[in-house]
């Protein structure tokens, strides 16, 4: 192909590209090439998780049983978090309400907003929640619920109004029982999981460390950065081209130097990611995800991993000295969103039940 018509067509895909985000009321660019959320944006994916928060059905329990006493409504088992699904899609439809809550206060929802987290994060529900945690497997939502969660406590501990202080209290002895969890398993692992799915444990030890970090829980963060460097401060060379497998919502690969670039002193990480993501390798993580089929709980799981890759891209490109990869990156991150944002609200409620909180999430990353 000829230089020149290959810069044609370059040019014509990002005008098309362009002219889809300028079409689209929920989103909008800033000065630096990132995209951001509008008010209208925000309504909108408010109302998907408004939708599901205390919807009961369908529902995936995930549990062992134990006994006949088990077998119980997943209201019983989890009064504060039974909707949308399954408990981790909860917790993070509870984060994005409260998020967008912060971000647009003037948000036309912002009442049934506050209602409805009034109804579930009560104390006798976080009671009920905690003794869940008692009696079920040390593997139970390991570490994916466990880091919404720490998300969302995270998020509470700085909504300073009367309600947010309210259910931050509330929450507490939830938020206790987590990272105690956290601490045992740390102790344990001595291998990380390396999946694009759950139980990813850079993506767990990112959330917690957000958590520790915003909330000056030291000690936990240091746990969280010494565990996190005996687990990949040694990695180099990612196998970018293994990304994405089937079913995958997160990017072993870009989860990974988002954590490091947390534990990590600037011009260490700057090494470090040399090393771990070269550009070639980099580059094969550039292009979005193809999602054939969003009626498959599965394969709609890529929308999440082109989420997913935009939340760790904007994360990263701060820490990166090259102008040239940083404005690759944002690329990389804008085209990703734009290819996914208008497909989140399917009549699929394999997808919309939870990828609204990924993508606010992605929106709403802070350098």
């Amino acid at each position: 192909m000829k230089p020149s018509f290959f810069l044609f067509i370059l040019s014509f895909m990002v005008s098309v590209s362009t002219a889809q985000i300028n079409d689209n009321p929920f989103l909008q660019t800033n000065a630096e090439g990132r995209l951001k959320l509008t008010a209208e944006g925000a309504s909108h994916f408010a109302n998907l998780a408004l939708n599901c928060l205390q919807q009961e059905y369908p529902n995936k329990l995930g549990q062992v049983l134990t006994g006949a006493n088990s077998l119980m409504e997943p209201q019983k088992l989890h009064p504060a978090f039974y909707g949308c699904f399954d408990w981790h899609s909860s917790v993070h439809g509870h984060w994005m309400l409260l998020r967008l809550l912060k971000q647009f206060p003037a948000l036309p929802e912002a009442k049934e907003i506050k209602k409805k987290l009034s109804q579930n994060l009560t104390v006798a529900n976080i009671a009920a929640e905690v003794d869940y945690f008692k009696h079920a497997s040390k593997s139970w939502e390991r570490m994916y619920g466990w880091a919404w969660l720490l998300k969302l406590a995270e998020e509470l501990s700085t909504y300073n109004t009367p309600e947010g202080r309210k259910w931050s209290q509330n929450l507490q002895p939830l938020t206790d029982a987590i990272i105690a969890r956290y601490k045992e398993f740390l102790l344990v692992q001595t291998y990380p999981v390396r999946t694009g799915v759950h139980p990813n444990t850079a993506f767990g030890l990112s959330y917690a460390w957000d958590y520790a970090h915003t909330t000056g829980e030291r000690r936990f963060q240091t746990i969280i950065e010494k565990s996190a460097k005996e687990y990949y401060l040694l990695d180099e060379k990612c196998p970018a081209g293994w990304e994405p497998s089937g079913e995958d919502f997160l990017s072993a690969c870009l989860e990974e130097a988002n954590l490091m670039r947390r534990v990590l002193p600037k011009e260490v990480f700057g090494q470090w990611f040399k090393r771990f993501l070269p550009k070639k390798k980099l580059m094969q993580l550039s292009t979005p995800a193809n999602v054939s089929d969003r009626s498959d709980p599965k394969i709609v799981h890529l929308d999440g991993l082109n989420l997913s890759r935009a939340w760790c891209l904007y994360g990263i490109y701060p820490h990166i000295k090259s102008k040239k990869q940083r404005k690759h990156m944002l690329k990389a991150a804008w085209e990703h969103l734009n290819v996914t944002i208008p497909n989140i609200a399917s009549e699929h409620y394999e997808g919309t039940h939870w990828l609204a909180s990924f993508a606010v999430y992605a929106l709403s990353v802070e350098e």
